[in-house]
């Protein structure tokens, strides 16, 4: 359902039924089943592969908040995972601090790098806001290609996993995987608090016809920013996380490939749900993996499958799920 400009007049006003943190009911259930999946698949699946899976998912669902509820198409949003992921492991590895400190530090990093980065780019829009994204990303990858502490080609490599919160070991591979998913579900319920609170709505507005929006009196510019970094705060905690279960941070994190790949991955899952990233990152993580053994064809057959997706469904599979049956998914 689409906002009207009186709903945006008056954000607190809900379009649904809510329930408690503003969930509706279906997304409740939804939820209540995503959570159910956290607690249930580490016994069944290799932990590791899981939280790849939570860590893209936080990362597809910090870039969804930018492009499906504010409109906004960034291609650089690689720069901050990256980076996260850059600083989290070098503190973690040479400062041998708390491996929880060192992702809180990539988040900053993260946050931080899109304050600055966001301040230049967030005044354009369209494909204009794209191209610009994608050019200071590629500053960032010269940057880290070049810069000592990263070790250019070969990164920081073997990133020991030690301690969260001082006492909490991370050597276990189940151990790491309930930190992680902690760290998911807690990015997912702010994410989704932001997109149903009063801001949330006012960045809908914008979504829809932002000139309306600033004439209602809203300072778009700064919701935007805003907006900007929050989502690179998340991508920053998503790339410190991965660095941290995998031991490692490498140039493939700030690389334009890795804003490619999570564009797939909420087109898949579905623009502008809650659910969808989520999906997305399940289907795209599941074929990276499953369809390794395909070799130099794997390229090829996810190509195929991700045209199949687009064209069967139009609004990612959450969306047409969400629209089939009529739910606010």
């Amino acid at each position: 359902m689409s906002l009207t400009f009186e709903d945006a007049a008056v954000p607190a006003r809900a379009a649904h039924p809510t329930l408690v943190f503003g969930f509706t009911r279906s997304q409740a259930i939804a939820f209540l089943l995503m959570l159910l999946a956290v607690v249930v698949l580490p016994y069944v699946l290799y932990p590791v592969f899981l939280m790849r899976v939570l860590m893209t998912a936080l990362f597809a669902c910090a870039f969804n908040l930018m492009i499906g509820y504010v409109g906004l198409l960034s291609f650089g949003h690689a720069a901050f995972y990256g980076m996260g992921a850059y600083i989290a492991a070098w503190t973690a590895k040479t400062w041998g601090i708390d491996s929880m400190l060192a992702i809180l530090l990539g988040g900053a990093t993260g946050g931080i790098l899109g304050l600055f980065l966001g301040y230049l780019a967030i005044r354009t829009a369209g494909i204009l806001f794209a191209m610009i994204t994608l050019a200071l990303a590629q500053l960032v990858y010269f940057f880290c290609l070049e810069a000592p502490f990263t070790g250019g080609e070969d990164g920081i490599q073997q990133v020991p996993r030690g301690h969260a919160f001082g006492f909490f070991s991370l050597s276990g591979d189940m151990h790491m995987y309930w930190l992680t998913a902690g760290i998911f579900i807690a990015g997912f319920l702010l994410i989704h608090r932001v997109i149903h609170s009063p801001f949330g709505q006012v960045l809908k507005a914008i979504r829809e016809n932002e000139p309306r929006a600033t004439s209602l009196g809203y300072r778009t510019a700064n919701y935007k920013l805003v907006a900007f970094v929050i989502s690179t705060a998340l991508s920053g905690i998503a790339g410190a996380t991965t660095a941290i279960v995998f031991g490692i941070a490498t140039l493939d994190g700030v690389h334009y490939s890795r804003s490619g790949d999570v564009v797939l991955t909420t087109l898949v899952g579905g623009l502008g749900t809650v659910f969808g990233p989520v999906v997305g990152a399940v289907v795209t993580t599941s074929m990276e993996n499953y369809l390794a053994q395909f070799g130099s064809w794997v390229t090829v057959t996810q190509g195929a499958i991700f045209v199949i997706c687009v064209l069967a469904f139009r609004r990612g599979i959450i969306g047409e799920i969400a629209a089939f049956f009529r739910l606010s998914l």
